[in-house]
């Protein structure tokens, strides 16, 4: 085991004996404070203004920051200075949040971590839906020195969140580890036992640098060329665009504006799959070399009338309707008549597959648009 960088742990917290029947011989040691930075407090209050939570701010008199009892599991405590800065925002704040904090760190994009925490998401469906146990997940990527990393885990002590992490570098990850165990935070080490797995199966110790580090190199092979040239491919065929090359698309997409065609497609995309999709609008003729190309390759998409409505609110919000804007874009009649529309298309082309695309995630509506592409 590598040892951490001493600068991650002149960090240190005051932690009562474990059993307080025995005296500790030695003076009780000073609790040594820790500055907080002011562009992370500055994006923790961003982060919770967008949310939506309450902001507490402290009194005054201290900038004392207390961790979440419930979170310890220990007796340790840790405090923090107050910035010092004239400006109030850059001060430490309270969140209450309602859900169960999650923190994903990595030192590269983050996407191993996000989508394992994901994926374990899916097990807990069952109380998530109901908002018997909801969570909020907070991604952290391109962590790539050890200053960042404490005043992360800082941070999720504060907030008793659940530290889950993907660092290549073995004394960053042990840093986060020790950190995690000093001061009571549970954690989770993705990418190290797998990495420690296959270095002792292929006698080869790992290199330690993060994907996409400066030094890493990649060679660039044909699968690598066959995925650009497919996104290059599903940008130009994006909504509808360049019908007459529907025929050369592996995979062709249809249903409703808002079905998530195009996040969808860029995905599938990037797996190397060239992707069109087609918007199926009421009262707008569809090309007709969507009914030439190979049925197998064309997958229907719906969604609950309800959820494509608030969507679609929020998209003409987004665009700068107001609520005074007429149009029957978002109006539950007109949703209701386009949805049917689509059903009349599909039930004509029965030889379409037609996946239900209401709270699924975009990795899952892939894997099962691939799983009946390659059956």
């Amino acid at each position: 085991m590598l040892a951490c960088p001493c600068s991650a742990f002149n960090l240190r917290a005051t932690a009562a004996p474990a059993n307080p029947d025995i005296s500790d011989p030695e003076p009780e040691p000073k609790v040594r404070k820790l500055k907080g930075s002011p562009q992370f407090n500055r994006w923790y209050r961003a982060r919770a203004l967008r949310s939506g939570h309450k902001l507490e701010r402290p009194s005054h008199g201290t900038g004392a920051l207390e961790v979440n009892p419930s979170a310890q599991r220990t007796s340790e405590t840790l405090s923090l200075e107050p910035t010092s800065t004239a400006n109030d925002s850059d001060r430490e704040v309270e969140v209450t949040d309602s859900g169960k904090p999650i923190y994903m760190v990595s030192d590269g994009t983050g996407w191993t971590a996000e989508h394992s925490v994901n994926a374990a998401l899916g097990q807990f469906e069952h109380c998530l839906v109901d908002r018997g146990c909801p969570v909020n997940t907070h991604l952290f990527s391109g962590i790539d020195d050890v200053e960042r990393l404490m005043e992360i885990i800082k941070q999720a002590a504060k907030e008793g969140a659940l530290l889950v992490y993907t660092l290549a570098d073995p004394s960053m990850a042990e840093s986060a580890k020790q950190a995690c165990k000093l001061w009571g935070i549970p954690s989770t080490d993705i990418l190290g036992p797998i990495t420690e797995a296959i270095a002792a199966h292929l006698g080869v110790s790992p290199s330690g640098l993060p994907r996409g580090a400066a030094g890493r190199n990649i060679p660039l092979s044909d699968e690598y060329f066959r995925r650009i040239e497919a996104v290059e491919f599903t940008i130009k065929q994006d909504d509808g665009a360049l019908p007459q090359n529907l025929s050369k698309a592996d995979i062709v997409l249809t249903g409703v504006s808002r079905t998530g065609k195009t996040p969808l497609s860029i995905y599938l995309a990037q797996k190397g799959y060239k992707v069109a999709n087609v918007p199926i609008v009421k009262g707008v003729a569809l090309p007709k070399g969507l009914f030439e190309v190979d049925p197998e390759k064309v997958f229907g998409l719906t969604i609950n009338p309800l959820v494509l409505q608030t969507i679609r609110k929020a998209r003409a919000k987004s665009l700068g309707f107001g609520d005074n804007a007429r149009s029957n874009y978002s109006e539950m009649a007109y949703v209701k008549e386009e949805l049917e529309f689509a059903r009349k298309v599909f039930a004509q082309n029965p030889t379409w597959p037609v996946i239900e695309v209401t709270g699924k995630a975009i990795e899952e509506t892939a894997a099962v648009i691939l799983r009946l592409y390659h059956d």
